[in-house]
């Protein structure tokens, strides 16, 4: 109880200090009962009676000699057990601000013994179990109220994975990606990029050594059906006109897929919209013999045979493109059906056009593809897949025997197609990779069979659109066949297959990454060609195939790989490769957009400044400048005279058209150029090659004074760079041209360096920048802008070369003019043929000789081109 204030006034506020006191001297004062009889030789005085005193108080203070005289025990124990419990008055001044975990050594502390009170000693025993009592109780609620909570916000797993594709489309392999590769955003797609694992290198090796899997279902199909000949003008119109036709006798029977490339209706060689795969469905043998006899016998007896439009059973054709020239391809292909069909009524009969349909269909999610690359590939397919045993067709068991013999897949005839039904790969997991045969007990392996493309091996059932929609979802799933496994006599066995198991109807098409070069006098190295096959399934099955092909030690590539194939081989990948095309302006808006955000978040001390070093476009190619179609620095692509710029912009004639970008691509590529630069005028006889192609496939001539020169200088072409010296460019990297000072001087050191005998010397030639600086101003060492003829568009070390390589465009006209120049250093005698070891001994005048700068670099490299034909 708290003393009064002195002379009884109340109403006086306690200071800070005086309450403090009284708090202190309230907590050492100990309760006691009070005693109505005080024993007479008590010298207890009771607390507050002295001076001050206000009254009687139960509080008495004793002082150590003055105890009282009687006790009530039971009394004083209830009082004081009342009041005194663990809560309120702990034993010590560590059970209040610890836990019972943290009072042990720390030597005896686990964190086991937080969630068990068995592992603490006996003497925290209790405690430790007041402590986790309430945390339980606490974290029980909490699961009861998120189980609640999910109860009523349920959704299937099946919904939820659907949700998260609205803006893009999973593969069905995609979980399976998911987990081992980075994925990103891609063509509406969500696509692999790379493995999550350091896989560059042993990618490179599988596919040149081994087998390497990509899941490229994200390719489109389209169908087209209808007469023969419809479908044959319709590819005439709109198909590349270098090649073969799709309409030639080795695709139309079946037997053999063709790639081409896409325009739009009769525009060629303008508006390429990119590379397509075209597949003609084999005829049965009952439907050859209808079609190489359309008319009866009587008519035929009678003369009255008549060939219409309509004459022979309906074709069906399937259109493979990528997902984002998908539409425009389909666009393309309705015109020209509509052109097509026109022609039919000016050649033939009214009624005859009646018969005439054409039916186009999108197949996108019918079919799923597989594109395994390597020399494996052919014991791959062996090793995991099973035909059904009632195929009795010869052609197809001499095929599928084959396959045991073969080193690689170049040996069998480009574009071949095999189909051929499967029984599920499930019922035969794991599968056991198929080895090559070798010839008798020596090394020797034995020869290839010879293995042609027929119509008959290629009769497939995938065709059927109902027994495709009949085979989407699996007869059993995977728990299933676990059931049934489980129930071997002998553990591992595999599966037979029984009546109402799956067969697969499958299509295999061989598959080659290979380019040619023209002019081409290099006597080194060549990119190695890859070879492989494309496998063919309905939609539906890609999970059931994919364990089984990768199970036999095949490696899975994603967006990064699959280019470098490309790369590795020499060829142009689509679409960063493909410049003057829609897919490619999409491509590089969307890495300009990436690569300037990544430049803009550095400080200007860590970015390169594209300003001072002169680099004109660093995002992106400017194509139409390098052209001459417009002037440097004019973003619109008009020149404005004076400071005026008129209200109303006239429509330009005919003759003041501007100059179309166009990409000169084919396999023809060599006789294209070889007659235009055979001519006097390089843009007539260009323009003579390419009415020639025209005429061939029935469409109008380009005429026209001002078409030749348009034609010419709007004509990129396809090279390669190959490094004279050291040096690896990278990507958008800069070609310059080499002037004749320049080339003389390049010359004379290669020369030199040649004499001199030192293979280092020989290798490590001197840069541009050395050999031409004359002030030593950093200034000096870029060439001027002027001076760019070309872009790099894909740039890394090759792997196959052992050395840097780079693909290229330049336009016709600075080719023909890299020619003149070599031309004119050309030795008089014939080069003699060099010894291997003696590769870099060759004479510079026979080199298309250009300087290669990086847009962040001040280094110029020598390099020579070389024509890519495709």
């Amino acid at each position: 109880m708290s003393a009064k204030r002195k002379n009884g006034d109340v109403s006086d506020p306690l200071s800070g200090r005086e309450k403090k006191k009284l708090k202190t001297a309230a907590a050492r004062t100990i309760a006691v009962q009070q005693d109505d009889k005080v024993p007479s030789g008590s010298h207890a005085q009771p607390q507050g009676q002295g001076n001050n005193s206000g009254g009687p108080s139960r509080a008495v203070r004793f002082e150590a000699q003055q105890l009282p005289g009687s006790l009530d025990v039971e009394k004083f124990a209830e009082y004081d057990l009342s009041h005194l419990t663990p809560v309120h008055f702990p034993l010590s001044r560590g059970d209040a601000t610890h836990r019972a975990w943290q009072q042990l050594p720390r030597h005896l502390r686990r964190r086991a013994a937080s969630h068990d009170a068995r592992r603490v000693p006996l003497r925290l025993r209790d405690k430790a179990k007041a402590e986790i009592e309430p945390a339980r109780k606490t974290r029980a609620q909490k699961q009861a109220l998120r189980k609640r909570l999910a109860k009523q916000k349920h959704v299937s797993r099946a919904h939820a994975l659907v949700k998260r594709q609205l803006d893009k489309v999973w593969l069905e392999t995609h979980i399976w990606h998911a987990k081992r590769m980075k994925m990103e955003n891609m063509w509406g797609y969500r696509l692999a990029i790379q493995p999550t694992e350091k896989a560059f290198r042993p990618s490179h090796r599988a596919s040149v050594h081994g087998s390497i899997l990509h899941d490229a279902s994200y390719y489109g199909f389209v169908e087209v059906k209808g007469p023969e000949k419809i479908i044959s003008w319709i590819f005439q119109s709109c198909c590349d006109m270098q090649g073969p036709s799709p309409s030639a006798k080795r695709f139309v029977s079946g037997a053999r897929a063709c790639d081409t490339h896409i325009h739009n209706p009769e525009t060629y060689p303008y508006d390429l919209i990119g590379p397509v795969t075209i597949i003609w469905q084999a005829l049965s043998t009952k439907e050859t013999i209808l079609k190489q006899q359309p008319t009866s016998s009587k008519e035929k007896s009678s003369g009255k045979a008549k060939q219409t439009a309509s004459s022979g059973p309906d074709r069906v054709v399937w259109i493979r493109a990528h997902p984002t020239i998908f539409d425009e391809a389909l666009l393309a292909l309705r015109l020209s059906a509509s052109f097509a069909l026109e022609r039919v009524k000016v050649d033939f009969d009214a009624p005859d056009t009646e018969k005439c349909n054409v039916e186009i269909a999108d197949l996108r999610d019918c079919l799923n593809i597989f594109e395994i690359t390597g020399p494996k590939s052919s014991q791959v397919i062996k090793g995991a897949l099973k035909p059904v045993k009632n195929d009795r067709r010869n052609d197809f068991k001499e095929f599928w025997e084959s396959l045991s013999h073969l080193q690689t897949t170049a040996s069998v005839p480009r574009n071949l197609i095999a189909g051929f039904k499967v029984y599920d790969p499930r019922l035969s997991f794991p599968p056991h990779n198929a080895k090559v045969h070798v010839h008798g007990d020596g090394p020797t392996l034995s020869p290839n069979p010879t293995v042609l493309p027929t119509p008959t091996l290629a009769q497939c059932e995938i065709w059927d659109e109902k027994l495709r929609e009949g085979l989407r979802n699996p007869h059993y799933k995977k728990k299933d066949l676990d059931s049934r496994r489980s129930k071997a006599s002998i553990p591992g066995t595999p599966l037979q297959a029984q009546q109402d198991d799956d067969r697969i109807p499958i299509m295999l098409i061989q598959r080659s990454l290979e380019s040619a070069s023209w002019g081409s006098q290099h006597r080194g190295p060549t990119s190695p060609s890859l070879h492989g096959w494309t496998l063919i399934i309905p939609a539906g099955w890609s999970m059931a195939f994919l364990p089984s092909l990768i199970f036999t030690g095949t490696r899975v590539a994603g967006q990064r790989e699959r280019q470098t194939q490309h790369f590795e081989a020499g060829c142009p990948h689509f679409p960063r490769d493909y410049p003057c095309t829609f897919a490619y302006g999409e491509f590089s808006a969307d890495r300009e957009v990436e690569e300037r955000t990544r430049w803009e978040r550095k400080p200007p001390a860590k970015r390169p400044n594209y300003t001072k070093l002169g680099t004109r476009s660093p995002w992106k190619p400017d194509w139409e400048v390098v052209l001459g179609i417009r002037a440097e620095g004019d973003a619109d692509g008009t020149e404005a005279s004076g400071d005026y710029i008129p209200a109303q912009r006239e429509e330009p004639s005919e003759d003041e058209q501007q100059v179309q970008p166009w990409l000169l691509r084919g396999v023809e590529v060599n006789e294209v150029l070889n007659a235009a630069y055979g001519a006097g005028d390089h843009g007539a006889g260009l323009l003579a090659f390419i009415n020639r192609l025209r005429a061939k496939r029935n469409q109008n001539p380009l005429d026209g004074a001002s078409t030749k020169e348009k034609l010419l200088q709007g004509a990129l072409v396809t090279v390669k760079v190959k490094m004279c010296g050291k040096g690896r460019p990278d990507d958008q990297a800069l070609i310059y041209w080499v002037d004749d000072k320049e080339h003389n001087k390049w010359r004379k050191t290669k020369n030199d360096n040649e004499d001199d005998g030192s293979e280092v010397r020989r290798f490590n030639l001197v840069p541009f920048s050395s050999l031409l600086t004359s002030s030593g101003q950093h200034t000096d060492l870029i060439p001027p802008t002027t001076d760019i003829i070309g872009y790099i568009t894909t740039a890394n070390y090759s792997l196959s070369l052992g050395e840097g390589s780079a693909l290229g465009f330049i336009p016709v006209t600075q080719l023909f003019r890299l020619k003149q120049q070599a031309s004119r250093y050309a030795p008089l005698e014939p080069l003699p043929i060099i010894p291997i070891n003696r590769l870099s001994s060759l004479r510079a005048e026979s080199q298309l000789l250009v300087k290669i700068r990086d847009r962040d670099g001040v280094v110029c490299r020598a390099a020579s081109l070389q024509v890519i034909t495709t």
